[in-house]
């Protein structure tokens, strides 16, 4: 058992000197106590290795301080800037003043930067990863609250996150449960982004074998985006001449290449294939950045379930099946193999605010099931109209569920079509 207070993490210490005695106690391993209430001003990542937890006590509180210098994030592993796996972790009653402080490459001022990692709390690289007890109330615009990717085996439990950007957000992995989560953000409080914007998630990649449940959507006085989002997104290998913008990627010698651009829908002719094997490197005026060497050509969800999810915001979305195409990103390049979606599961779902669209689906899905809920709001299945794209007709299942206005339930634009199942339902 270790006291991180016998190492001088203290209330009354500078930013600095909790920073680095933290870090030191963490470097131990094991079970690593906070037992001191108060606030500890931080101002460094606190990078945590294989079979670490860190126990919080009531009544204790993180508070970043921009004044006296700044790294990327409040917590990650340590793993995640060589790419290597660390495994059984643990944080428990982690309260976090954010204190208008921007995390990861947003902020121009911080170090150890990963690109596309821009969480207060971060993972990525992580297998057997536990977050319980969590809590900020001023997530600041340009960042997640908590954001994994490439992991194995995670749980987050009991979280409490307001703000103004996605509580948690999940990059590639398999395997996980957020689970108790009250959430009150402008943006979206849960983002499954398999594919997603160049700055927002380091790799892309299939999120499969999920559940999110016991979770409540707060209402606020505005809003952006969905209770979920649930990303896919697909590209091709390089090719000379192809025309590329802003987080368009490419495969080319067993590697996959990003476009690190500005957000102006600015499209580039490429005639140099990139090749380098990490970091970021310009070739004919276009910066890509080498993501990872593991190369699909497709990525979204699968088997996922939403359960006891209770929506109390007024959205004009609550659940979107999704593929971006802005300034920011084109989630299908065209004439990429079309990915498919699968097993979306909506069970005990509880509509308690206005919603036009209960659901939006503009990707290619197998199956949507909703069961045994009280919703309000249309089933929107539409094609996105880019070239090469292609829709199989997705199967709905309503089963028990009562609808508790008399839009029209299920809508079908622009060549996609449903084969609907209903039994039981008002």
């Amino acid at each position: 058992m270790i006291f991180a207070k016998d190492f001088g993490f203290l209330p009354q210490n500078s930013a600095e000197q909790n920073s680095a005695a933290l870090q030191k106690a963490v470097d131990c391993g094991g079970d690593i106590y906070i037992d001191t209430p108060g606030v500890y001003d931080m101002c460094d990542a606190v990078k945590i290795g294989d079979d670490t937890s860190i126990y919080f006590c009531a009544g204790s509180y993180i508070r970043r301080n921009f004044s006296q210098g700044e790294t990327s994030y409040v917590f990650v592993n340590k793993g995640a800037y060589k790419r290597e796996y660390n495994k059984n972790i643990k944080i428990e009653g982690l309260k976090i003043i954010c204190n208008n402080v921007v995390c990861g490459d947003m902020n121009e001022h911080a170090k150890e930067v990963i690109t596309g990692l821009r969480g207060h709390i971060s993972f990525f690289y992580v297998k057997n990863l536990v977050l319980r007890d969590i809590e900020m109330l001023d997530l600041p615009a340009a960042n997640y609250g908590i954001h994994i990717c490439t992991f194995k085996n995670i749980l987050v439990e009991n979280v409490r996150i307001e703000g103004l950007k996605d509580a948690v957000h999940l990059g590639r992995g398999s395997d996980f449960v957020i689970r108790g989560g009250r959430f009150k953000t402008f943006d979206d409080p849960i983002a499954l982004n398999a594919h997603d914007y160049s700055t927002a998630n380091p790799q892309l990649g299939w999120i499969e074998n999920g559940i999110i449940e016991d979770c409540y959507d707060y209402d606020d006085e505005t809003t952006t985006g969905y209770f979920a989002r649930i990303l896919a997104g697909a590209w091709t290998d390089w090719f000379k001449g192809m025309r590329v913008q802003r987080s368009d990627s490419a495969a080319y010698g067993g590697r996959l290449y990003r476009v690190i651009a500005e957000p102006d829908g600015k499209e580039y002719e490429s005639l140099t294939p990139p090749s380098h094997k990490e970091g970021i490197k310009e070739y004919d005026g276009i910066k890509w950045a080498m993501i990872q060497d593991d190369v699909e050509y497709g990525a979204g969800c699968r088997n996922i379930i939403f359960r006891n999810i209770f929506i109390l915001k007024k959205r004009p979305t609550a659940f979107s099946i999704h593929f971006d195409k802005d300034n920011y990103s084109r989630s299908y390049y065209p004439n990429a193999k079309s990915p498919v979606q699968e097993n979306i599961v909506f069970e005990n779902i509880f509509v308690k605010n206005e919603i036009n669209q209960f659901l939006s689906a503009v990707t290619p899905v197998s199956s949507v099931k909703l069961i045994n809920s009280v919703v309000s709001g249309s089933l929107d299945f539409w094609g996105i109209g880019t070239e090469g794209i292609e829709y199989e007709p997705t199967k709905v299942i309503l089963t028990g569920n009562t609808f508790i206005d008399d839009k029209q339930r299920i809508i079908c634009k622009n060549g996609r079509t449903v084969e609907l199942v209903e039994a039981n339902n008002i």
